[in-house]
């Protein structure tokens, strides 16, 4: 049975009305933005934002760029659910980008410089990613390091520590790895790269997807989920029930690094992008990834459809016509747009105080009508 306030929308109305006030509102501050640079195009480049793929006339060339816009999702999905994951246990992942980050490191490793089949891969980032997120869990429950600071610390480390192990498998004149076409580290495609037209579509998406499900099964199914999601509601109270908060702590923090890394795997071993060794900041795609999470409304299922928008946005934005704004801009507006979006859960604190203050008030009238 769904939670529903005493008055008002019921729990998942509110997120679904929020993220979409918050979209609203972020097309209407990018929109303001091209129409102060251009006033001539500032309608038809929001709409071709908005419209992504759609803008190519041939349903061809529509699916192919369609598909583009899934390639890039699926990591954003296993990011939103690292911090989602944690967030539902009083933790904030703002480490995902660095677990995101050492996820690339050992696929595109172990593919190039091992030779390995992508399924290793996959699971040598997974493992990785969760050793990173057992440190952080570790400092945490054991000497109360913020996991902001300790994961924000690791991010730089982890970000060098790509840079110089990559740097053994990068083309010669160029600061870009290798491409995996000769390996047997790229991902199957299972017929997707045939029915897109885009040979980067492979089981990447699906398997990304079925992961939010699974992870949204054992938060709201499983004992083990109710544990976790306890320990991070009261700790001290998880303690006294008997629950072991700090093995919990230590295992939510695993759990995130290794969605994270495992999202890095799902895209770089698709060989849609090759690692720079010259990067001087870790990819965006773990703090984008916090976005994804809020506009979702902090649910794994609703990470799935936060996570397609935002990619959607973003790649909308590399369509707009050069000749009137500069390539910069694309990332401007995508960027405004993500940070609205991460208003999502303030919006719904704000309508919750709005809504009791209405009861409230509501309550006193009948008072005085009874006395």
């Amino acid at each position: 049975m769904k939670r529903k306030n005493s008055v008002g929308l019921s729990e998942s109305m509110q997120t679904i009305l929020s993220s979409l006030i918050c979209i609203l509102i972020g097309l209407f501050i990018g929109f303001l933005v091209l129409l102060a640079i251009n006033p001539q195009g500032a309608f038809r480049g929001i709409i071709t934002i908005i419209e992504n793929f759609m803008t190519f006339s041939k349903s061809a060339s529509r699916l192919k760029y369609f598909g583009t816009t899934l390639v890039k999702t699926a990591p954003l999905i296993l990011c939103s659910l690292s911090v989602c994951f944690c967030y539902k246990v009083g933790l904030f992942n703002i480490g995902a980008a660095g677990q995101y980050t050492i996820g690339i490191a050992t696929s595109l490793y172990l593919a190039l410089a091992f030779h390995m089949p992508w399924y290793i891969c996959l699971l040598g980032a997974l493992i990785v990613g969760a050793f990173v997120g057992f440190i952080i869990g570790v400092l945490k429950a054991y000497q109360n390091v913020n996991e902001v600071i300790s994961g924000i610390m690791l991010n730089w480390i982890i970000l060098y520590g790509t840079n110089t192990l990559l740097a053994r498998v990068k083309q010669p004149a160029s600061p870009y790895t290798f491409g995996l076409e000769s390996t047997k580290a790229m991902l199957p495609t299972l017929g997707l790269d045939k029915l897109f037209g885009n040979k980067y579509m492979t089981i990447a998406v699906p398997l990304s997807i079925l992961i939010a499900v699974l992870v949204w099964i054992v938060l709201t199914k499983t004992k083990f989920g109710y544990e976790l999601r306890a320990t991070g509601y009261n700790k001290n109270g998880a303690r006294y029930a008997g629950m072991k908060e700090k093995k919990n702590i230590i295992v939510t923090l695993m759990i995130g690094g290794a969605l994270a890394a495992l999202g890095a795997s799902l895209l770089y071993l698709t060989d849609f992008e090759q690692w720079a060794t010259t990067s001087s900041s870790v990819p965006s795609m773990g703090f984008d990834g916090i976005a994804a999470t809020f506009l979702g409304g902090l649910h794994p299922i609703g990470s799935i459809f936060s996570s397609y928008f935002i990619e959607h946005i973003t790649l909308g934005g590399s369509y707009l016509d050069k000749s009137l704004y500069p390539s910069q801009i694309a990332d401007l507006i995508s960027a405004t747009i993500i940070y609205f979006s991460a208003f999502v859960l303030f919006m719904k604190i704000w309508y919750k105080r709005h809504q009791q203050m209405k009861l409230e008030k509501k309550q006193e009238l009948q008072k005085g009508e009874e006395k």
